[in-house]
């Protein structure tokens, strides 16, 4: 992917950019998650 000047290239080609995608969404529910518990208490 190029923006302007600059190419981005995912690491590892296409799994390593599924791997990234992946490891988004699960760090997101867990910080969804933590974030919930924390103002509960």
């Amino acid at each position: 992917m190029r923006i302007g000047k600059v190419e981005i290239r995912s690491l590892g080609g296409g799994p390593g950019c599924l791997l990234m995608i992946v490891a988004s969404l699960v760090l997101s529910v867990v910080a969804t998650v933590c974030v919930n518990i924390f103002f509960r208490t």
